[in-house]
């Protein structure tokens, strides 16, 4: 992980998501994560709140957190994109590279029940 709002992340298995309603309001989500090159990739349903709030406003904050979304550092301004196939099936890898047999069992769930999923990008810069 190359910059420095990144190293709060280094070892850690979930960050807190922070979107944002329509009328401001913040929306906060424990996800797993994996990074590389200084990108945050991040999967979810594709009919998930936070995917419509950060269609509507790609302004997010981020956080390191435990499993439940209790916060372990501190606040990262960010933007995210829903971003394209071929880049989410690189992200799906890099989460089954880190998450293991856990990731294996959600792909498998997912695609027993035909639910379509979405890769959030969450670029820092270098």
């Amino acid at each position: 992980m190359h910059d420095h709002h990144l190293t709060h992340f280094v070892g850690q298995r979930y960050l807190n998501l922070e979107s944002f309603k329509r009328d401001g309001t913040p929306v906060q989500t424990p996800v797993w994560f994996a990074e590389e090159h200084g990108v945050l990739y991040v999967y979810t349903l594709a009919n998930a709140g936070k995917v419509k709030r950060i269609r509507r406003h790609p302004r997010i904050r981020i956080a390191p957190c435990t499993m439940r979304g209790k916060l372990i550092g501190p606040w990262v301004e960010a933007e995210a994109t829903i971003v394209d196939a071929t880049t989410a099936a690189h992200g799906h890898a890099l989460l089954r590279q880190k998450y293991g047999w856990l990731k294996g069992i959600g792909d498998l769930f997912s695609r027993l029940l035909h639910r379509e999923r979405v890769v959030i990008a969450i670029p820092f810069p270098a």
